[in-house]
């Protein structure tokens, strides 16, 4: 009963779809690169209620992602490349191939760390032989996100430290290279040491299980509550933040990290 509702409620959206590309004067004029720019912030849209943990806006996202999927696939079906169809059947092969310790007799120890590396080396086997690990990390990927999975990737086929405190090494080493093209003013020497840096926090971050990006915009999110209980005492005090001085400013700033404390608990 279950999988029927389940089969129903896609049949009515593909059913909506193929209506809207016929009707619709909006869905009819649409390619793959007029909806890429939406999809993007669709999914952002997705990923700033997962950091919210809003389950209500999670499902309505899901819903928005969902819509972008079923067009992406309807378009295809008019140029007789793919339809729904072949797009199911195709991660239904993938998924079934990468989990071979699902589908398959292959033992893990029931180690996840385990199955991302056969999940690597599979689709290592799937490629071309003189393509790079690297090649399946997209490049319109922003460039933290893009730093972790560069850094998985790598990981996967055994390049990565030995033990995890090693990264420290690291990441003192490059903070220490900031300083001196900061002491010697070299501007393009001091983008390129402040990217290392960071690309080396992003590896410390990926071996402690912490999320990078996610990690970034929690504290993102936490400095905008922040100053924004800055400026809310600031005009309730009767004052500007222009004409504040820092030392007003930061007296303000201790009484927000207070709030934001209770807050966030």
């Amino acid at each position: 009963m279950e999988n029927d509702k389940r089969l129903t409620a896609f049949a009515k959206l593909l059913n909506i779809m193929d209506e809207l590309r016929e009707k619709c004067p909006w869905d009819a004029k649409q390619t793959f690169e007029s909806l890429r720019n939406n999809t993007i912030e669709e999914t952002y849209e997705l990923a700033d209620a997962i950091i919210k943990k809003d389950l209500n806006e999670i499902r309505k996202e899901l819903g928005d992602l969902l819509l972008h999927i079923v067009f992406y696939a309807k378009l295809g079906s008019e140029t007789g490349d793919f339809d729904i169809t072949d797009v199911i059947n195709g991660i239904c092969d993938k998924l079934v191939y990468r989990h071979p310790h699902v589908f398959g007799n292959v033992d893990v120890n029931n180690d996840s760390n385990q199955v991302v590396k056969n999940w690597e080396h599979l689709k290592l086997k799937e490629k071309d032989g003189n393509k790079s690990v690297l090649s399946g990390v997209p490049a319109a990927l922003p460039a933290l996100i893009k730093a972790n999975r560069i850094q998985e990737k790598v990981s996967a086929i055994g390049f990565d430290w030995e033990q995890r405190s090693q990264v420290w090494d690291k990441v003192i080493e490059e903070y220490n290279e900031v300083q001196t093209e900061i002491e010697n003013e070299n501007a393009q020497r001091l983008e390129q040491e402040f990217g290392d840096l960071i690309f080396a926090i992003v590896n410390a971050a990926r071996l402690y299980n912490i999320d990078s990006e996610t990690a970034l915009e929690r504290t993102n999110k936490k400095f905008i509550r922040r100053f924004e209980y800055l400026e809310q005492r600031t005009i309730k005090q009767g004052h500007s933040l222009k004409t504040m001085t820092l030392g007003e400013m930061n007296e303000i700033w201790e009484e927000a990290k207070k709030f934001d404390l209770v807050f966030s608990i």
